[in-house]
């Protein structure tokens, strides 16, 4: 599929899956995103959007996999990120966002996978990623990410020995490193 997502789907209000990723989609993400409160799963990954990431996705409470990776987004992730609190997949790899992690972050304790590697973010890797009980996998890498990692990071349900749970390269991350992760950082 090419072009912009047509605005007819936004008016779907009682929508409970929506899946266009792997397509060549283009254009922004509108704001009408937010009246889609009945999603539980929208994947837009793989497609060429553009623009930020609409601070109304926080409307999207019932939502519990969410995939924006592999587009060309920019600007920051949202604060109201934080509101998905029911998210079990969190996917915005690859995109061109800046800005900081937000701490809102770590209200989303039902998540057990966070992929937000290979963008521009930066600041530090917010303490609150400890609150995470659920999360088996952790995907940072290839960011500017700055500072040291929070020591609560080791309270995380993660294989570190393993590439395939957890990813922090190619940051400019300080030591000294939390105790977990030292010999795979």
């Amino acid at each position: 599929l090419t072009g912009e997502i047509p605005p007819e789907i936004w008016e779907l209000t009682s929508l409970t899956y929506l899946f266009l990723s792997y397509n060549q989609l283009t254009g922004e993400i509108p704001v009408e995103i937010g009246n889609l409160t009945s999603l539980t799963d929208l994947e837009l990954g793989y497609n060429q959007l553009t623009g930020e990431i609409p601070s109304e996705i926080g409307n999207l409470t019932n939502l519990t996999y969410l995939n924006l990776g592999y587009n060309f987004l920019t600007g920051s992730i949202p604060s109201e990120i934080g509101n998905l609190t029911n998210l079990t997949y969190l996917n915005l790899t690859t995109n061109q966002l800046t800005g900081s992690i937000p701490p809102e972050i770590g209200n989303l304790t039902n998540l057990e996978s966070l992929y937000l590697n290979e963008n521009e973010l930066t600041g530090e890797i917010p303490p609150e990623i400890g609150n995470l009980d659920s999360l088996d996998r952790l995907y940072l890498f290839n960011n500017q990410l700055t500072g040291q990692i929070p020591e609560n990071i080791c309270d995380l349900n993660i294989d570190w020995s393993s590439s395939w749970s957890f990813n922090l390269s190619d940051n400019q991350l300080c030591p000294p490193y939390p105790s977990c992760i030292e010999d795979y950082v």
